[in-house]
Order: C-alpha cells, then structure tokens, then sequence
C-alpha cells in the first residue's frame, strides 16, 4: 500500500492532465504511455512520471505531431541519451513550423486591431468609410 500513495486512476490522471478520458485511453493503447501500471483490480494506475510524460505528449500534440510521430519520437527517448541530437531536430522542425503559425496569427490579429480601429474611427466620424466590396463614392445625400 506504501507504493500506491503516488499511483493516480484514469480519471486522476485525467484531472490532472487535462486529457478526456478517452483520449488517455487512445494514447494507453496506442502505446504511447509506455510500462503502464495496473492495480489489483486491473485498472491502468500512472505514477508522476507517467503524469510528466502525458503532459509531454499533449505539448507534442499541440505542436502538431501526428501520433505516428509522437510514437517515432518515444522510440527515441527510449532509446536513452544517444538519440538527443535525431530528438532536438525533430523538435526544431515543429518549433519552426510552430514560428510560421505564430507570424500568420500575428498578421491576422494586426488586421483585426487595424479593422476595428477603422470601423471606430468611421463611427465617430474621423474618417470616411470606404470598401473595397461596394462603391461607397457615391454621394449620400
């Protein structure tokens, strides 16, 4: 009983990762959580490592790793200390790939702040309103 201070259920790893239920269960038996534990009762039991490593996997996933690269890169972490360098350069084409993602939502923020202070602006009668859609040349009056 000792041991099973640290042993959490599906459902605490869940809580504590942030992951549906149903995705921890995907990723156990996609092998991606690997020497899992079972209780007496036969349900899987995760310690902290596990827990460390399944918010490593949901960081993965966020960076846009397909699960066959997410199980390409456990492979490789398994494989201990020698397989760093093949690990920082599959992480430096996600961080890379993460960059360019960042730049377009940072071009679309930037239009979504000039756009608003343009719609403020003609509102409040500083500029005149214009679009690029329908002639708005025409006189109002």
């Amino acid at each position: 009983m000792e041991n099973e201070k640290n042993l959490y259920s599906m459902k605490q790893t869940c809580i504590k990762t942030g992951l549906t239920y149903d995705t921890l269960k995907f990723y156990c038996n996609e092998g991606l959580v690997p020497n899992v534990k079972r209780n007496k009762s036969n349900y899987r039991v995760f310690d902290d490592n596990d827990v460390e490593w399944i918010n490593s996997l949901s960081c993965l996933k966020n960076c846009g790793m397909s699960i066959s690269e997410m199980k390409e890169y456990l492979k490789l972490c398994l494989e201990g200390e020698e397989t760093i360098p093949k690990r920082q350069a599959i992480l430096e084409v996600k961080l890379e790939e993460l960059e360019n993602k960042k730049k377009e939502i940072q071009k679309s923020i930037n239009y979504i702040h000039w756009k608003q202070n343009f719609y403020k602006d003609v509102l409040e009668g500083k500029v005149k309103y214009f679009s690029h859609l329908i002639d708005t040349t025409k006189d109002s009056h």
